[in-house]
């Protein structure tokens, strides 16, 4: 299994923009879709973004299409997540999470799709 550290979180204002980090270990990453969920408290955790391995498809929940950009460095073992225009009701805890590609798992918007999570990185929007 893949290894993951999220980073980049932190406080900003509505409206503002953040860029989230994720370093994987190891040397299969480009076999592993990428995908980042968050977490708000008293709320299950919720998809909001996905990219293949060659990074040529990309996937995102409707809150944030227009908003969030999915992007991976293969050579550098890192996913990113570029946020713009930020909401207050973006405030959660944000998670990377790895998922070996294979037939049998497509559905990257579910949280059982994933093999590997990171311990999550606290992004807070103040309004």
């Amino acid at each position: 299994q893949v290894q993951l550290v999220e980073s980049g979180g932190g406080l900003v204002q509505a409206g503002g923009s953040l860029r989230l980090s994720c370093a994987a270990s190891g040397r299969t990453f480009r076999n592993y879709a990428m995908g980042w969920f968050r977490q708000a408290p008293g709320k299950e955790r919720e998809f909001v973004a996905a990219i293949s391995g060659s990074g040529g498809n990309t996937y995102y929940a409707d809150s944030v299409k227009g908003r969030f950009t999915i992007s991976r460095d293969n050579a550098k073992n890192t996913v990113y997540l570029q946020m713009n225009s930020l909401k207050p009701e973006d405030t959660a805890v944000y998670y990377c999470a790895a998922s070996w590609e294979s037939p049998s798992k497509t559905q990257l918007w579910r949280t059982v799709s994933y093999d590997s999570w990171g311990q999550g990185t606290q992004v807070t929007v103040s309004s």
